[in-house]
């Protein structure tokens, strides 16, 4: 059984990984007194003293291997995250290896450099090694062996999606055996995988068969059945997990938090609720907004000048738009079109050939160059360098009632770029496409995603041939 392997591998991890620890930590001592030198100096502590360090080293550096869920299955895991909690695990090892030594110890004669080659080494191998077990493993299920059997239990969209997955990536190396199910008719095949028969024959499947593991996969009309199948599961001894069908409810990462024991599931993941992250982002949209001012000051002038010596009107153009929590505000914008009456602005977007738009307007909105004002904007607290791009009330209006989901992007501050502009869903463009876009930001946000996307803004965003 797959239990049995999985301990066997577990084992294997650790012996490894302790070998590993021990072989780096030598080739540290080795290359720093050995290769940067002819040998060991009279000042240098003697050999005994580093190696006896190596004792409490091993044992250590495996404990935090466990807590950081090196040892943990990785089936589904992607190797990157199996490398970090490789890095983490030494970073912390080297914290308490350097605390020890010249904190408690006051050892300040240990080599700093034979330290660092240690860490080096021993990330470097460990990943390597795990790199090369995950292939073995890999060619090993190519071949039918070290495989998981999988029961699913209810015949849903959670369970297609399921089935779609497993065989996206066979290297996992799990095998769905069939499909129990009251509604859908046994025999009835979703890509290779059989309906057996009915919820009831739980009872008589599990005893006869040796599955890994049990998938409730459950359509939402059945979940009243939900407490009678886990408690048949559990009564198994089968490992069994719930793959929860609220696709159509909840069409986004939702996760899950721990109210003194009770689980509440947040329906959507925003990392900008955190205090810490808008105080983060908001420091960094004030000093961006102040730079890119005095940057742009040159170019800010010569297109109000522009503005106003080639047409009648303000220089600057202020639209009521909607912001952060539904809240409205006035975005400014250098006046590219003719002075005209509010009632007549708010009526539609500009067309293409739009005959409002002046000549030195054409070439602002065509170079993005009459969004400038916004800095202003952002250092008000209205707006922010990346976000989603805020909208007129009339069309919010009506987008909220057309397109699933579109209220989201003002959980967050609207922005000067966004994820969806440098994607090239700018001015006359698919609305639902951006809103997709939007809600990808709003979920995945991070200091470095905003980056990426002012950087990509200054390569792609500026020429905008769907403005007119």
């Amino acid at each position: 059984m797959i239990k049995d392997n999985q301990k066997v591998l577990n084992r294997l991890h650790l012996i490894m990984d302790a070998i590993i620890t021990a072989v780096s930590y030598t080739l540290a001592y080795y290359i720093k007194f050995y290769i940067t030198k002819p040998g060991p100096e009279p000042g240098d502590l003697p050999a005994i003293d580093y190696f006896l360090v190596l004792i409490l080293l091993v044992p250590v550096y495996m404990v935090l291997y466990y807590y950081c869920n090196v040892y943990t299955p990785k089936r589904t895991v992607r190797r990157r995250y199996e490398i970090w909690g490789i890095v983490k695990a030494n970073g912390i090892g080297m914290v308490i290896f350097i605390l020890a030594l010249y904190v408690i110890m006051r050892e300040i004669n240990f080599s700093r450099l034979m330290m660092f080659l240690f860490f080096c080494l021993n990330v470097g191998l460990t990943a390597c090694s795990r790199i090369l077990l995950r292939k073995s493993l890999q060619t090993m299920r190519s071949k039918g062996y070290n495989l998981k059997h999988i029961l699913l239990v209810g015949y849903s969209r959670s369970a297609e999606e399921y089935i779609n997955r497993l065989n996206d990536n066979p290297q996992w190396g799990y095998v769905v055996c069939g499909i129990l199910d009251d509604h859908v008719p046994r025999g009835t095949m979703y890509k290779g995988v059989k309906v057996l028969g009915a919820i009831g024959n739980l009872d008589y499947i599990l005893p006869e068969n040796k599955m890994d593991e049990i998938a409730i996969t459950l359509s939402l009309k059945d979940y009243e059945h939900l407490e009678k199948i886990v408690d048949i599961c559990e009564k198994s001894g089968v490992h069994t997990k719930f793959i929860p069908d609220y696709n159509s409810l909840i069409p986004t990462h939702p996760y899950t938090e721990d109210l003194m024991g009770l689980p509440v599931i947040n329906i959507r993941c925003v990392p900008l609720n955190n205090t810490m992250n808008m105080m983060l982002k908001r420091a960094m949209d004030i000093v961006g907004a102040l730079f890119g001012i005095i940057i742009t000051s040159p170019i800010l002038l010569l297109a109000a000048l522009l503005v106003k010596f080639t047409s009648s009107g303000p220089v600057i153009f202020k639209q009521e738009r909607v912001g952060l929590h539904n809240k409205p505000f006035y975005m400014y914008k250098f006046r590219s079109m003719e002075q005209q009456a509010p009632s007549e602005e708010k009526k539609a977007w500009t067309v293409k050939n739009d005959p409002r738009v002046t000549p030195v307007g054409k070439i602002l909105r065509r170079t993005s160059l009459d969004e400038l004002p916004q800095l202003f904007n952002i250092l008000k607290g209205d707006m922010s360098l990346v976000g989603p791009r805020p909208e007129r009330p009339l069309f919010v209006e009506k987008f909220r009632e057309e397109i699933p989901r579109y209220m989201v992007k003002h959980q967050v501050r609207p922005g000067l770029t966004g994820w969806a502009q440098v994607n090239g869903y700018r001015g006359d463009t698919s609305i639902r496409k951006r809103i997709d876009h939007d809600i990808y930001y709003i979920e995945n946000w991070t200091i470095g995603f905003d980056i990426k996307i002012i950087f990509m803004t200054f390569f792609t965003g500026f020429i905008n041939k769907n403005a007119y």
